[in-house]
This record gives C-alpha cells, sequence and structure tokens, in this order.
C-alpha cells in the first residue's frame, strides 16, 4: 500500500500535506495502530513563534505530530475579520516541515462542512462568558470544529496556547462532558520582549496602535504586583488594572475580568486562585491577554 510505504521514511525528510478528511483519518489510524502517541496542534495559520511553541511541546511528547491549518468561519461573527484574516500557507508549511512536522491538515471549508452540515457542539454557559460575551456564537464555532478536529485526527494530546484562557475553559469542559479520549495540554503564553503577547492580529497594528496595546500587560502586571503585596479582594484588583487601561486613551476596554479559570464565573477573593482575562481593541483590531494568579 502506497500510503504505508510514504509513512516508513524518515519523518524529518518530508512533512506529508493532506487536505482530505478520508486521507487525515487514514493517515492518523496508521500512526494510532501502532501503538505511538499522536499530538495534535489546531490553529488558523498565520503561525508565529507562540505556535511553534507548541509544536515543539508535541514533538517533545509525541511519536508523531500533527499541525491543522483551518480558517473556521464558525467561530467569526457577520461583523468580524474572517474575510481578511492573515492567510499565507506556504509561509506556515514551511515552519512547520523546518520543524520536522508529520502531516500538516488544510482542509478547505466545505471539506469541513459539507453542503447541508446542520450539527453543532455547544458548551452551554461557558460559551456566553468573558469572549463569548463580547462575540456571540464565537465559541458554538471553536467547539464543533475542535470537536470535528478531535474525531478525524483521534490525538492523544491536544495543545492550545494559555493565551486563549477562555477558549481553553469551554474545550475543557466538552471534553469532559462527552468522555472524550484527548488530553488538553496548555502551554505558557509566549511573548515579545517588551510584554505584549503573541497574536496572529498582531500584523493589523499600526506602529503606534503596538505601543498603545502594551497596556494590557501593564495591567495585567499592575495586578499582579498587588496580588504578590497580599491583595485578595477581586475587586480592588479589577479596579487597579482598569486605571492602567483607562491610562492609555486609546484602547477601548472590552472586558476586564478577574474569573474562576475553569468556570469563567467571577471571584470575589483570589485566595485559591483566579484567572486575570483582559480584551481591548486598538483601533479595529481586539487583543486579548491574561495572567494566572496562584
Amino acid at each position: 500500500m502506497l500510503l504505508g510505504r510514504s509513512l516508513r521514511r524518515p519523518l524529518a525528510e518530508h512533512m506529508k500535506r493532506i487536505n482530505s478528511v478520508a486521507e487525515m483519518k487514514a493517515v492518523c489510524r496508521q500512526f494510532t495502530s501502532a501503538g505511538h502517541a499522536l499530538g495534535l496542534v489546531p490553529t488558523m495559520g498565520a503561525l508565529h513563534e507562540g505556535h511553534l511553541s507548541l509544536v515543539r511541546a508535541s514533538k517533545s511528547k509525541c511519536k508523531f505530530t500533527t499541525v491543522s491549518v483551518f480558517v473556521n468561519p464558525l467561530q467569526f461573527g457577520p461583523t468580524e475579520d474572517f474575510g481578511k484574516y492573515p492567510r499565507n500557507i506556504e509561509r506556515d508549511a514551511a515552519m512547520l516541515e523546518g520543524l520536522a512536522v508529520d502531516v500538516l491538515f488544510t482542509p478547505p471549508v466545505e471539506e469541513m462542512y459539507p453542503a447541508g452540515t446542520k450539527t453543532y457542539v455547544v458548551v452551554d454557559d461557558l460559551s456566553g462568558r468573558l469572549d463569548g460575551a463580547s462575540r456571540p456564537g464565537h465559541f458554538r464555532g471553536v467547539t464543533t470544529v475542535v470537536a470535528k478536529l478531535f474525531e478525524i485526527v483521534r490525538p492523544d494530546f491536544a495543545y492550545f496556547g494559555q493565551k486563549d484562557a477562555a477558549q481553553v475553559a469551554v474545550l475543557r469542559k466538552m471534553v469532559r462532558d462527552l468522555d472524550m479520549d484527548v488530553h488538553l495540554v496548555v502551554c505558557p503564553i509566549v511573548r515579545e520582549k517588551d510584554g505584549l503577547a503573541l497574536s496572529s492580529r498582531n500584523v493589523y497594528l499600526s506602529d503606534e496602535q503596538r505601543r498603545q496595546a502594551l497596556v494590557l500587560h501593564r495591567a495585567l502586571m499592575r495586578v499582579q504586583m498587588l496580588a504578590d503585596r497580599g491583595e485578595r479582594n477581586a475587586a480592588t484588583l479589577s479596579q487597579a488594572g482598569e486605571q492602567v487601561i483607562a491610562e492609555q486613551p486609546e484602547a477601548r476596554l472590552d472586558y476586564f475580568a478577574i474569573v474562576n479559570p475553569d468556570t469563567l464565573e467571577p471571584v470575589i477573593d483570589i485566595s485559591r486562585g483566579a484567572l486575570v482575562a483582559v480584551a481591548a481593541f486598538f483601533g479595529p483590531t481586539r487583543l486579548i491577554d491574561n495572567i494566572l494568579l496562584t
């Protein structure tokens, strides 16, 4: 069988590119049939060092690593940036081949959502919090596409970034509730030297907007400093963070929230740990960031 022969060559020699669901299933079943760990890094492309850190984490633990690049229309609202979301698949592929990824999965929209598709995955309650409150339907799109990727690939481990903390909470709930046989691995936020969290949407920023966006990290660091000094009242900490954001008048705050990292519900006291999450617009570009207080 040609497929089997191709998988026996040295993995670093060539990364396999697949755009068919049926072929992706067949290849991944071959990987797992031998009992080796299979890792999945789901992305929307426009890769940066944050994505590559997830790939490295997968390769350190798994015999085989797959990466998906799919700009998922279901998680964009009608006025959001689906049409202009940065896409450069050849650049992405070159970066992944350089890391000796085994398979790059790049399905077209009609392959993931054939005509007549009517089935969606929804995690109630959590999907309406933080980013879900600002972007109605966003997490329905995320959970639907990730559930499909989990079924297509059937990974042992799936890798996500801490920057998308609300997404992580929603996906963890989905995996628990549906008894999915996959372990979610959450990797630290990767930042520029000045503290700006890496994001594919950073390319939208002008030089001035990028400078303005540093206020997100400053606000989080103010909260971290106060917590380190013993402040435990979430309202006090949140007010301090919002004051820092207000010092940058061009920043349009979406939310500044201190919540339980699993339920995304607001907390009164941070003594048992908390997620401090912020979202704001700089021009038309919406950026998110967060820290965990432990």
